[in-house]
């Protein structure tokens, strides 16, 4: 299905709701109309969001539904998205990382969310729910959004698949491919990339092993011509113009997805699992309604249309395993399903250590 035909079926699922042979899910047929400011006493919220992250039609289709304006910013990363919350930007809804929602909870930013009035927070996918409890333990604070991997997208005519599944991340310094790699440009990630090829846990706050980490970076930066990139290596993918690239699982589903000639790998050394979640900040100004977003979103249409919409791997069961089975967008589409129960894989905790030191080290891998 290309991006057009999926951008509309998307959109007819939020707008009119989605049913199977397996019956209703909850949040799955048109609801009465709201007036937000009558039941919540506002009608506007704020919401913060990472890019290419959400069908087109959700937003306009909760304005319609509540009769509420959401004003709907992007950022390019968590840093940003903190950095901006530090200057004083105020927002109802926030769609961060693990490790960027720990720090917010760490510095006491965030609210308990309002569950007893939301109707579709059951069915998360149990994997999911895991990743969320690293940092959530009581899961009160913040409801899952996506969730993934992070690896190795290639083309499958120009690199040997077996050469990928024994090298892994070393693959990336492979001089073969030099000039025909796009690295994705994030300090973490890249880092994470470094630490897990050298062995190291990607939470190692070790100095040797940073350092050593810094300089297998700087080694593939002076001896690859990597290009760094971050959202515009989906069509760039999609479209060929390198050989192989790191990308997030979502991304990797929705290039497989558009180009036959592209597979996904999850590198053997271990790789990032995340979650992104909702989280509403203490000085949210219309928190009813924020709410009531967030339940909107987690709602079985809205999680359908957004998945087939991005490609990202649905929080929601139901979701994950008909968008991956045989008459799924996703059927045999391994970069959907991120690998389950293996060791070397971990999620990214928050480090005061690592927020110092990676910054500066990936501005001097790149300078």
């Amino acid at each position: 299905m290309n991006k057009l035909a999926k951008i509309l079926l998307a959109g007819l699922l939020v707008a009119g709701g989605y049913s199977n042979s397996g019956g209703s899910a909850s949040g799955n047929t048109e609801k009465e109309t709201v007036d937000a400011k009558e039941v919540y006493g506002c009608n506007v919220i704020n919401v913060f969001s990472p890019g290419e992250y959400i069908d087109e039609d959700v937003i306009p289709n909760f304005e319609k539904q509540y009769n509420a304006t959401v004003n709907y910013d992007l950022f390019d990363s968590n840093e940003m998205m903190y950095t901006k919350l530090q200057g004083g930007s105020s927002y109802d809804v926030l769609v961060p990382s693990d490790y960027m929602i720990e720090r917010l909870l760490q510095e006491n930013f965030l609210q308990e969310l309002d569950l007893d009035s939301m109707e579709n927070q059951d069915g998360f996918e149990r994997q999911a729910m895991e990743l969320a409890g690293s940092f959530d333990p009581d899961h009160v604070y913040a409801v899952p959004y996506f969730w993934g991997s992070v690896g190795i997208i290639y083309n499958k005519n120009n690199v040997d698949p077996q050469e990928v599944e024994e090298q892994g991340w070393e693959i990336l310094r492979n001089t073969k491919y030099k000039g025909k790699i796009f690295m994705y440009d994030s300090q973490r990630d890249a880092f994470m990339i470094a630490f897990k090829a050298l062995g190291y846990s990607m939470n190692t706050e070790n100095e040797d092993e940073i350092n050593k980490a810094f300089e297998w970076l700087k080694q593939l930066d002076d001896t690859m011509e990597p290009s760094y990139v971050t959202d515009e290596v989906i069509d760039a993918m999609i479209n060929g113009e390198k050989d192989i690239a790191v990308v997030y699982s979502g991304d990797a589903a929705y290039i497989v997805s558009e180009n036959e000639d592209m597979a996904f790998s999850e590198p053997h050394q271990g790789t990032n699992h995340w979650i992104d979640a909702m989280v509403m900040p203490k000085d949210a100004q219309c928190s009813g309604l924020a709410n009531a977003f967030i339940d909107y979103i987690s709602s079985y249409d809205v999680a359908y249309a957004n998945s087939v919409a991005v490609g990202y791997t649905s929080p929601n069961a139901q979701v994950m395993d008909e968008l991956s089975s045989e008459d799924g967008d996703f059927y045999e589409n391994n970069a959907y399903l991120p690998r389950e129960g293996y060791d070397k894989d971990e999620i990214f905790h928050y480090s005061e250590v690592l927020r110092q030191e990676l910054g500066f080290l990936w501005n001097k891998v790149k300078n």
